[in-house]
């Protein structure tokens, strides 16, 4: 028995070890910063954690380090300092096995006007060293409604469908984790639905997404973790519903029956906000308190002898509460 004691606590340790791996995000950031040749720092000490399968939406306004972000995980850009891990390889030190499993929708198409179609995407696989896989191909084509235009020159496709192509590209090496940079910056209205369906058809695969994008109702309905970074830092990280929940507020607007020129002394420590040209009042709270002040509220405003015809409330979406944290950045 006692030979096999040794064996047993090796095995223990191997389980344990592959246990620690599976619970591993799958992509890992840690005090990572670059520092430009003119001396701007474009990134500051951030570290973040993706876990493998989810959706992660970076806001932020322009200039505030997103791109240099994406751009220094993928090895376009060498950081001045820290470490990224993708799927446990380092990606300074083994780039080829990390790389592999990284796919790039840049927010512009790379110049290639006379290549064909379905070629292109083709080739985006084979420089990976992947055989060719003739079924993927169309698979991806059909999905992403290029299929018909598959021996078409890029040059014909119109700017939808070369931000399709960009997809069907990043997509052509069946990578783990898909980085999309702005992706429907400038599309109509169809494709960026097209792609909010195609996220979720990974997300349903197990393919990790990672979107940076100036359309917050893109990170409202597709995102499971919400990041802000505004001026090279990280400000947030929190899951979008209980980002919601922590910083959202209501709006209580009450229609009045006489208009006002100004708010009533009596009212003042309810900073009620008068709007409408005196027509309403605003009152804004937090449903999560312990009291919301309405019903004093109310009470005040009987007593003030202000008297209203209707009320309305509103739900303070992650717009504002991106526009909010951005400000206080």
């Amino acid at each position: 028995m006692r030979v096999w004691l040794p064996y047993l606590a090796v095995w223990s340790n191997h389980l344990h070890s592959n246990r620690l791996k599976l619970m591993a995000p799958i992509l890992s950031v840690r005090d990572l910063e670059k520092t430009y040749d003119d001396g701007f720092q474009a990134l500051k000490s951030m570290s973040l954690d993706i876990e493998e399968g989810e959706v992660f939406a970076l806001l932020g306004p322009n200039g505030a380090g997103k791109t240099t972000l994406i751009s220094t995980i993928c090895g376009l850009v060498r950081p001045t300092s820290g470490t990224i891990t993708v799927a446990g390889f380092d990606a300074l030190k083994d780039y080829r096995a990390a790389r592999k499993l990284i796919g790039l929708v840049p927010q512009e198409m790379p110049t290639a006007p006379f290549e064909i179609v379905g070629d292109t995407v083709a080739l985006s696989r084979g420089l990976f060293g992947l055989p060719p896989n003739e079924k993927l191909i169309e698979r991806l084509l059909k999905d992403l409604t290029l299929w018909e235009k598959r021996d078409n020159p890029i040059m014909a496709l119109s700017g939808g469908m070369k931000r399709r192509l960009l997809v069907a590209k990043a997509l052509s090496h069946e990578p783990k984790i898909l980085f999309l940079d702005e992706p429907t910056a400038g599309v109509d209205v169809e494709l960026r639905h097209d792609m909010w369906r195609i996220v979720g058809e990974l997300k349903e695969r197990g393919v990790t997404t990672i979107l940076t994008t100036h359309y917050i109702e893109e990170a409202e309905e597709m995102a499971d973790r919400v990041g802000v970074i505004n001026k090279g830092e990280l400000v947030l990280v929190e899951k979008k519903a209980e980002l919601m929940q922590k910083l959202g507020r209501k709006l209580l607007t009450l229609h009045l029956t006489d208009r006002l020129t100004a708010v009533p002394d009596t009212l003042s420590k309810h900073n009620l906000m008068l709007e409408n040209e005196g027509e309403s009042l605003t009152y804004i709270y937090d449903t999560h308190a312990d009291r919301t002040g309405i019903t004093t509220l109310l009470t005040d405003l009987s007593t003030a002898g202000v008297r209203f015809h209707d009320l309305q409330t509103d739900q303070s979406s992650l717009e504002d509460i991106f526009v909010g944290l951005v400000k206080q950045g």
